[in-house]
């Protein structure tokens, strides 16, 4: 967890109940006044009715943009099944705590469709086929470039820097959208929430990928 000011920032995995347990046990104990989380108005309908992709999605997120979720939802399903957590259980923790404590909710993600729009159009041919070309090199040789971890834990540091580096230097537009666009938005939501709230505790959760981009943010807007 990496703090600044009254702000504290937990970088999460989504399907780690290492990740679940963090959570309960910073609110329990530390009591703070405001949650914010990674997540939009759409993602935390989702989160909490279980609402599943459809073809009328496909005018709202263009094709691309439909398929790109799909596919990302599905993995995520998949690695969650492997070690019995939801994905976004944290998420979802850390809301029914704020509920049950009467604390401020704060959502402070870009909205979902904006990010799948963006992700559709900046992608380009390049790296679509570096992508199907490096699923195939997995399946036939089989070589991690990851070292393995344990998925009911929130990844080490040194693999989450290395799985952002190699995104960034393979993927360079899918970073921008994803990892980069997402930190200046939640970034500057979270200086908001600080700024206006000086006096109060603020715990916000967010993926383990965006945690040391978005405290970089933050130091570097208060100076």
């Amino acid at each position: 967890m990496l703090s600044y000011r009254n702000i504290y920032l937990l970088g999460t995995s989504h399907i780690a109940q290492e990740s679940i347990d963090q959570v309960k046990e910073f609110i329990e104990a530390k009591k703070p006044e405001i949650i914010a989380v990674e997540l939009d108005q759409k993602r935390v309908y989702a989160l909490f009715h279980k609402k599943k992709l459809s073809i009328k999605d496909i005018k709202q997120l263009g094709v691309k943009g439909f398929l790109i979720n799909l596919v990302g939802a599905y993995i995520e399903k998949k690695l969650g099944k492997l070690v019995g957590v939801h994905p976004g259980s944290e998420m979802k923790t850390a809301i029914k705590l704020a509920k049950k404590h009467k604390l401020t909710m704060a959502l402070i993600d870009q909205d979902i469709s904006i990010t799948l729009k963006r992700l559709s159009k900046s992608i380009t041919w390049r790296e679509k086929l570096r992508f199907i070309k490096e699923i195939i090199k997995g399946i036939i040789t089989r070589k991690q470039q990851i070292e393995p971890f344990d998925l009911k834990k929130t990844p080490p540091k040194e693999t989450i820097e290395k799985m952002i580096q190699m995104v960034k230097q393979s993927y360079p537009n899918v970073y921008k959208v994803l990892v980069e666009e997402r930190n200046q938005v939640m970034a500057k939501n979270l200086y908001s929430l600080m700024t206006n709230n000086p006096d109060k505790k603020i715990f916000a959760i967010v993926g383990a990928g965006h945690e040391e981009g978005i405290i970089k943010i933050l130091r570097g807007n208060s100076r």
